[in-house]
């Protein structure tokens, strides 16, 4: 995008031109205007300076490195530098005429998109030969004839810029090789034109030196650097060097008061080895002052444009983020060995008014499933998609390694001029669970443990509690009860549920448009004690038991309002469908009984309950199915483990 340019009005004449609207005036210096009084706040200093960028090598790896180069066009023109300067390596090369040809046009063109003008620095790969009739001087021609000079100087606001070149063959052999220090010497003609221009450019505030090998390394480069560097150091004002070529970042210095940076990539091979130390495409942004510069690096895809971001994106890339689950369709069921095979159907629909690119990949950290392959569309505004995902998992056992498969979708929402990228999200695919033999019942008591964030979940379908009578019941053991303590519930403005809340029972069953509570209001819940809570609607009333003993009632005519969400083991459920005010504990022998199974003042709990016709759900505990907690009802609906929930011996 293009800079605007803003009239910057004269600070004398800014008390005449607000004239009118600084009546009161308080100043504290001229290019200060308020009508209050409060602090004196510093202003900066109000000094010229510049900025100008430095792209590292962008060759050396693979061909698409020229998307990176074109991103980091597009973000050099939002930050809008003077001027922009490379440390060579522009194209490819290592070939013959026409490949070079052709590398080069593709480089200027996207380096043409800049909103400044930049310079070029030669590296090996713009100017070595390979292949048939190898000319003495390779490609030097060609890269001084298509981008400029090989060494070269000019000035800009004060201070002068120098571009050498570190490719020049051995005088003795001609052989160019930048791992041979004798085709790593300065030219005695370079060498006298370096020497000059810095005598001519001696009065500059500042001078900045370009190159593409860090020769300052030495190894390979051998010793050469040092009366190079004794020459920068004698002319006083040469206050940085840049060169790149090694493809990572690199700092030396202050060296005789000279700054070495090395910069790695903008489009070059990156094999992303520490990214953070340096190892990635980027590009340096220089703030030159009078007393010194300033130098940043910015990742390639770091800088964003916020004129981009309309209000139509803001809130459509949010809507999305909100709506990115597909439709998933499935009837697959694992057997009692945990072997599944298959198809689902899967459907995506693009919900917003701009394009989405869509990426659906099957996941699991269960690595017995394989599946057929990915899926990827852009999907134009409403429009919808289906495909079929076919999986399996061989007989490899329901135990606590068997996880559920997954679906991890991508979007990039597709914007007038950017694209935005979606968090990736990730959803189960279903399963139901298989028509198992119940688990023996252990030796050693079983309890279902929930830690600080677990719960089992049952989906609406699987507990069909018609209206009238009903009975919810478990033993309860709690690590603590402070704060609100969902134990079993269903409550979201309807259903029903059992609470804990600092330590104080109650029921709740959504009857006749309100909550009906069965509550003694005081903390009779103790941490680390085992309870049994029983909560009774008879069709009149509810009630509420703890031990035995009725504890609470209230009258309660009316018919109870539904809704779709899960039943919640171990938790309370939010209008999402998800777990919230976890009871942090232990539950065992949960019981949903179609009936009111408890009158009058008090019963003996049964430490262990048994199902009956009346069962809609008994979760003994004995033993998990993989990812299920084993239903003992007729039903066998089989709640799924969430979280941190487990099954666990109690000692």
């Amino acid at each position: 995008m293009r800079r605007t340019h803003l009239t910057r009005w004269p600070t004398r004449l800014l008390p005449l031109l607000l004239l009118g609207v600084t009546a009161g005036l308080v100043s504290q210096d001229e290019r200060f205007l308020t009508s209050r009084t409060g602090r004196l706040l510093p202003l900066p200093a109000d000094e010229p300076s510049f900025q100008f960028a430095v792209f590292g090598d962008r060759t050396g790896g693979p061909a698409e490195g020229v998307r990176v180069l074109k991103q980091a066009v597009e973000e050099t023109n939002l930050i809008g530098p003077d001027l922009v300067l490379t440390v060579g390596d522009l194209i490819n090369g290592y070939n013959t005429t026409p490949e070079w040809m052709a590398q080069m046009i593709e480089f200027r063109a996207i380096m043409n998109q800049l909103d400044c003008p930049w310079f070029p620095v030669a590296g090996n790969h713009d100017v070595y030969w390979r292949g048939p009739a190898r000319p003495p001087q390779e490609h030097e021609d060609h890269y001084e004839e298509h981008f400029g000079p090989l060494w070269y100087a000019f000035e800009h606001k004060g201070s002068w810029f120098i571009v050498l070149y570190t490719d020049e063959p051995d005088p003795e052999t001609g052989v160019r090789d930048f791992r041979r220090p004798a085709s790593q010497r300065m030219s005695p003609v370079q060498f006298e034109w370096l020497s000059d221009t810095l005598g001519a450019t001696s009065e500059a505030d500042h001078v900045f030196v370009f190159l593409h090998h860090p020769r300052w390394n030495r190894g390979n480069y051998g010793d050469d650097w040092d009366r190079v560097h004794e020459l920068l150091a004698d002319a006083g004002n040469v206050r940085a060097v840049f060169a790149g070529h090694i493809h990572r970042m690199q700092y030396v210095g202050p060296r005789d008061g000279i700054e070495y940076f090395t910069l790695a990539t903008t489009g070059g091979g990156q094999g992303g080895v520490v990214p953070e130390a340096g190892y990635l495409h980027h590009y340096e942004l220089v703030t030159v002052r009078e007393e010194g510069i300033d130098v940043v690096s910015f990742p390639v895809g770091s800088a964003q444009d916020p004129r981009a971001i309309t209000r139509e994106v803001s809130d459509e890339t949010s809507w999305l983020a909100r709506n990115l689950e597909p439709k998933i369709t499935s009837e697959l069921s694992p057997d009692a060995w945990g072997s599944v095979q298959g198809a689902v159907t899967v459907t995506v629909r693009n919900p917003v008014k701009r394009p989405v690119d869509f990426t659906v990949q099957p996941v699991s950290e269960d690595l017995f499933w394989s599946f057929s392959d990915h899926w990827h569309r852009v999907l134009q505004p409403g429009a919808e998609e289906s495909f079929e995902l076919r999986l399996a998992r061989p007989r490899a056992g329901l135990d606590a390694g068997f996880r559920f498969p997954a679906l991890e979708v991508s979007a990039d929402y597709l914007a007038e001029t950017a694209r935005f990228a979606v968090p990736t999200k990730r959803f189960n695919i279903p399963l139901t669970p298989g028509a198992w033999d119940p688990p023996e019942a252990p030796a050693l008591e079983h309890v279902l443990a929930l830690g600080r964030s677990g719960a089992a979940e049952l989906a609406s379908a699987l507990v069909p509690l018609h209206q009238g009578a009903f009975t919810l019941e478990a033993w309860i053991n709690g690590d603590t009860y402070g704060g609100r303590r969902g134990l079993i519930c269903k409550t979201e403005q309807s259903e029903y549920g059992l609470f804990g809340n600092d330590g104080v029972p109650s029921f709740l069953v959504f009857l006749g448009g309100e909550y009906r509570t069965a509550s003694p209001g005081d903390p009779l819940l103790q941490p680390g004690q085992w309870h049994h809570l029983a909560g009774v609607y008879d069709g009149a009333e509810v009630r509420l038991y703890l031990d035995g003993a009725l504890i609470a009632r209230a009258a309660a005519p009316a018919e109870r309002k539904q809704n779709s969400l899960p039943l919640m083991i171990g938790a309370d459920v939010n209008s999402k469908g998800a777990a919230v005010d976890h009871h942090s504990g232990r539950l065992d022998e949960v019981r949903l009984s179609q009936i009111a199974r408890y009158q009058g003042e008090s019963f003996t709990p049964a430490r262990r309950h048994r199902a009956d016709a009346d069962t809609l759900l008994l979760l003994h505990a004995d033993a998990a199915m993989g990812p299920w907690l084993h239903d003992a009802s007729p039903a066998g609906a089989h709640p799924a483990l969430r979280g941190s929930a487990r099954v666990q011996t109690e000692l």
